[in-house]
């Protein structure tokens, strides 16, 4: 499969405190659009590398495991159990019980959220 023989880049979150594993190729183009950031300005460059502290390219092994080195492990506060969560084109990894915390956390402002990021305007798409 090619995604696993290209490897994967896993890096700190940005927003929570859990890992994020990029596929080589959808790291190769978010690593693009950071690139054409002007380095002159400096919440540019603090950006830079804030979003890359932590970052490793890593393998998947001869029997399909990856191994997640121990600084990022110590980040995300992972234990004993993890939760592997799909985020659209990257996975989310997660301490089990910091995971089911978050998503209780959010689950009473996730109604007005959902409206908030999905509940546009239809109009303009001929849907009413």
């Amino acid at each position: 499969m090619p995604v696993l023989e290209k490897g994967f880049v896993v890096k700190r979150a940005v927003f929570q405190q859990c890992l994020e594993l990029y596929p080589m190729d959808e790291w190769q183009a978010l690593m693009q659009k950071v690139n054409k950031l002007n380095r002159f300005k400096k919440k540019n460059n603090d950006f830079i590398r804030r979003f890359t502290a932590g970052v490793r390219v890593i393998e998947v092994d001869p029997t399909g495991r990856i191994l997640i080195p121990k600084d990022l492990v110590v980040f995300a506060d992972i234990s004993k159990e993890i939760v592997v969560s799909t985020a659209i084109n990257i996975v989310e990894i997660w301490d089990k019980d910091r995971y089911e915390k978050a998503i209780d956390d959010a689950t009473g402002d996730f109604a007005d959220l959902a409206e908030e990021v999905m509940g546009q305007d239809d109009t303009d798409d001929g849907i009413s």
